[in-house]
């Protein structure tokens, strides 16, 4: 199953290098190349990215992943969705923090009386 995680992370490696290949896309991710696969098949089934063939210099077949109209915006909405999400973990663990901070003064308060 693709995760909308791995949707952004791919849709965003790839908008920004095209021209990665499965390998370096897999190693950037730290995913396997199988999984690697799966996600990219999947993204092209769903219209997200389109693969094109062009032989690279030294004869070997490569593939230019390109992100389609409809890939751009769903990059575009799970770029806000990860931005949501990312803003509440940071509000929560600025919370989390405070209240750490409080525990431990009080703690040394007491300790001291």
């Amino acid at each position: 199953m693709l995760s909308d995680e791995y949707r952004y992370k791919i849709l965003k490696a790839l908008q920004s290098n095209p021209d990665l290949s499965q390998r370096e896309l897999a190693k950037c991710l730290g995913i396997s190349l199988g999984k690697t696969n799966f996600c990219l098949k999947a993204l092209i089934e769903k219209g997200l990215v389109k693969a094109g063939n062009f032989k690279k210099s030294d004869e070997k077949a490569k593939y230019l992943y390109l992100l389609t109209p409809k890939g751009i915006e769903d990059k575009a909405l799970l770029t806000h969705q990860f931005l949501q999400r990312k803003l509440k973990e940071h509000e929560e663990l600025a919370l989390e923090i405070e209240s750490l901070r409080e525990e431990v003064a009080n703690n040394m308060a007491e300790s001291t009386q």
